[in-house]
């Protein structure tokens, strides 16, 4: 029997761990996450454990509200110990749930604690993590864990005061325009007031997008977001896309996808145009307890996956661009029955990658999975590899699970013959690191 997550944890094989030595190390590339960049700013520090783990992480809320924990347990009113008293009887019913793997991999790089988390040892480790915390802050643990740069999740109308180097850590910007998908009075005033022009019409919406988009690359900005259930499936004109822009709330249906659709495309011709990277997250449905979403909003651990996107549609999206037109795009489908469909059509068009193993796919077997569905179907090789798409900053335990599935992945096909030996160390240099790298500088 191995020891309780030691150091060869998901490493079978004498591949796997002389792999996973070459890159445990690397420093990490986050290009997609949702953290505070004023808590890196400010170097704010925990106040306990509780707080670390449990404050805006919808991952462990969700697993929490599945176990039948009470909601003042979680989001309400406890107190810290008692959420972290609530998630630590929860522990034992994730058997295979990869938040039992990431939140033992955070206990034992943050805080060096290698004991199970249970309702029997959840004192012990409370007071443990709790005086081990009154020296770390938020830029500590950046540091401890390698990060070089961060890219956070920001509104085209957000604030950029905040983005910068910190300690040697690039906390950059990314550009996400969802907002514009259905526009409503009050945020085109608030768009209109970041970028200092009234917006009476779509043409002063993309002057205005066109202005914040280039402050975000003043700001560092090299990578952009985009959230939505499916792609369209029509593509209105100017003129079209115009006349639903101004009351778009009594436009059809038919309407508002050829708008959505024109918007998109227009997006996509001014990132190639800025050497913007283009990311599309989809499959998603939000928000899908009532109840929840009336009483506190959004993000809280009630989004689902959704059907599979059409793929007419993705394709009609993508041959709408020559490819010196077609910015850098990565895909990411949160209907893991997708990523074959999708990683076959990405190989149609140059300058369009699969992403990592998004949210809920974001797991043992559903990384593992990727690796095997991405390889068979498009190129593992040119994959940008791991990214948080995170609220929390002791989150970046997920880079070391990451990392040791990858190599147990490469190592497993050394092992069988089947992957040259002396290749195999610079390809998971390359999917951990290198490809993200260089596609960062590329764009620069």
């Amino acid at each position: 029997m191995k020891d309780f997550f030691g150091k060869d944890v998901l490493l079978n094989g004498d591949s796997a761990k002389k792999i996973y030595g070459a890159i445990k190390d690397l420093p990490i590339i986050d290009y997609h996450c949702h953290l505070n960049q004023y808590a890196i700013r400010d170097d704010l520090k925990f106040s306990n454990i509780g707080q670390m783990w449990l404050e805006g992480d919808h991952y462990k809320w969700r697993a929490m509200r599945m176990a039948g924990v009470d909601e003042n347990s979680i989001t309400g009113n406890a107190s810290w110990k008692e959420k972290f008293f609530a998630y630590a009887s929860v522990m034992p019913k994730l058997i295979g749930n990869p938040l039992y793997y990431m939140s033992h991999l955070e206990l034992k790089e943050i805080f060096g604690i290698t004991i199970p988390l249970s309702p029997a040892t959840a004192e012990q480790i409370w007071t443990e993590a709790n005086e081990k915390i009154k020296n770390i802050s938020v830029r500590s643990l950046l540091k401890g864990f390698g990060i070089e740069y961060i890219a956070t999740t920001d509104d085209p109308a957000g604030d950029l005061s905040a983005h910068g180097t910190y300690d040697g850590i690039k906390v950059c910007p990314t550009f996400r325009p969802d907002k514009l998908y259905a526009p409503t009075k009050a945020y085109l005033e608030t768009l209109g007031s970041a970028a200092g022009r009234k917006i009476n019409d779509l043409n002063d919406a993309l002057i205005c997008l066109e202005n914040r988009l280039d402050a975000f690359i003043k700001a560092g900005c090299k990578i952009s977001d985009h959230g939505f259930n499916d792609f369209p499936s029509s593509y209105s004109t100017y003129e079209e896309a115009n006349e639903t822009f101004k009351d778009f709330d009594k436009a059809s249906e038919e309407a508002k996808d050829g708008y959505f659709g024109f918007l998109l495309d227009w997006l996509a011709r001014l990132y190639a145009k800025r050497g913007i990277i283009m990311q599309l997250h989809y499959s998603v449905v939000r928000n899908a307890n009532p109840g929840i979403f009336a009483s506190q909003g959004v993000d809280r651990g009630c989004d689902i996956i959704a059907r599979e996107c059409t793929y007419d549609n993705v394709v009609k999206f993508l041959a709408r661009f020559s490819d010196d037109e077609r910015p850098e795009i990565i895909m990411y489908s949160l209907n893991p029955n997708a990523v074959p469909v999708l990683s076959n059509i990405s190989g149609a068009f140059r300058r369009v990658k699969m992403g990592a193993a998004w949210w809920f796919n974001d797991s043992i077997e559903g990384i593992r999975i990727n690796f095997k569905q991405v390889a068979e179907y498009a190129l593992l090789g040119v994959f940008p590899g791991m990214l948080t798409d995170s609220r929390a900053f002791s989150s970046y335990a997920r880079f070391d699970m990451f990392r040791r599935l990858l190599s147990d992945y490469i190592g497993d096909l050394v092992d069988k013959g089947e992957y040259d030996p002396l290749t195999a160390e610079q390809t998971a240099i390359d999917l951990a690191y290198g490809n993200i790298k260089g596609m960062l500088e590329k764009n620069a």
